[in-house]
Formats: structure tokens, C-alpha cells, sequence
């Protein structure tokens, strides 16, 4: 990670007044049109939340404040951003992964693959490797939700945090709520409408 000077940074004022709340996060629900990426994993018979999920993190990758991290009341930039998501185990208890991003999809839904293997053999809470340069996700395929709540540490906490919801049928779309939760110190609703109109049009590839 690369260190930001604060002190020349535009949102200076900004971080120093959302740093100081007990909860610094804000989150939006969004639908997203998931149809083209369903029927790729179909057609390919690969796994359609590994072709959604890396959708979204290259659309994580293409926003900057989306990859800033707040360490001892530093802000500081993350080079490449990857993919700590819930993953569940036969038996329906679940691990944490760190999946590394990579921009060919089929590298990372190889990652992906090996973090589900290491899961299920498994049964620790947290992965081998762990850190700041991740979102944490979780996917939700039984409920299609129309809002989300993050459980809250009380510690200072600066990664997005993210839910994916059922994928359901609206007309002729497939239709996926997904919940995006931020620290308000680093990101702005509209760095939120950035990320999300990359990730539609990763998803509409």
C-alpha cells in the first residue's frame, strides 16, 4: 500500500470529520442486470457467482476511493484490491476466503475454486492470508432483499463491504440486488455510481 498525504489531499476536511463517528459507513442497495453474465455461466458451465463477483471487483479495481484504506488514521492507496467472501461448506457452516483478483476471469475463478476446496477440507473462520486489500462479501441467493445491514466492529474499519442478493426473474431481465456498504471518510455516493455503472457494464460482456 502507498501512503497518501493528507494534509494536500481534496477531501482532508472530509475524512477528518467522517473519521471521528462511531460509524462512519453508509450503504445503498442496487439492482443490477445479470442476465448476460447467468447465461455466459451456463453456456461455459462455470460458476456464476465466480463470473459476477469478478465483475464486480474489476469494477472495484477501476474506482480509486474504493481502494483506499485507513491505517493508524493514515489513509493509504492498495495497489490491486481482491476478494475476501463468505464461502459455505457442505455441512452449511461457512469460512472466510482471499481470493485474489486477477483481470483474466478464468485465473480468478481458478482462485476461487482452490479457496472453496481449502474451505470445505476446513474448519477455520479465516483464511491462510488476510488483510486490508480486500472487500468483504457475502452472497445471499435464497433472499432477494431490498435493504442490508453489515454487523459493526466499534473499531475503526475502512473495507467495503458488499451482498449479493437472489437473482430474480423482472420481465425479460435477470434482475440482482446487490448492498455496497462504505466508510464515508474515503467515498462519496458518487464514487458508489461509478462503481456501479462499471460493474453493469462488466457484467453486460
Amino acid at each position: 500500500m502507498k501512503l497518501l498525504d493528507i494534509n494536500t489531499w481534496d477531501r482532508k476536511q472530509h475524512f477528518e470529520h467522517f473519521s471521528k463517528l462511531k460509524d462512519p459507513y453508509f450503504g445503498v442497495t442496487i439492482p443490477f442486470n445479470v442476465e448476460h453474465a447467468y447465461q455466459y455461466a451456463k453456456d461455459n458451465k462455470v460458476s456464476f457467482f465466480g463470473v459476477y463477483l469478478h465483475a464486480c471487483m474489476t469494477a472495484i479495481n477501476a474506482v480509486e476511493n474504493l481502494k483506499y484504506r485507513i491505517v493508524d488514521n493514515t489513509v493509504q492507496i492498495c495497489d490491486t484490491i481482491h476478494a475476501s467472501a463468505t464461502i459455505m461448506r457442505s455441512n452449511n457452516t461457512f469460512g472466510f476466503s482471499f481470493i485474489d483478483y486477477d483481470k483474466d476471469l478464468h485465473v480468478f475463478l481458478s482462485n476461487l475454486s482452490a479457496e472453496k476446496r481449502r474451505i470445505e477440507r476446513t474448519p477455520d473462520l479465516f483464511p491462510l492470508v488476510n488483510g486490508l486489500n480486500c472487500i468483504h462479501c457475502s452472497a445471499l441467493p435464497w433472499l432477494d432483499f431490498s435493504g442490508h445491514k453489515e454487523p459493526v466492529s466499534g473499531q475503526m474499519d475502512s473495507v467495503p463491504k458488499l451482498a449479493f442478493g437472489k437473482a430474480v426473474k423482472q420481465q425479460s431481465n435477470l434482475v440482482m440486488n446487490v448492498a455496497i456498504n462504505v466508510n464515508h471518510a474515503l467515498v462519496d455516493g458518487y464514487h458508489i455510481s461509478l462503481f456501479s455503472e462499471i460493474f453493469q457494464k462488466n457484467l453486460n460482456k
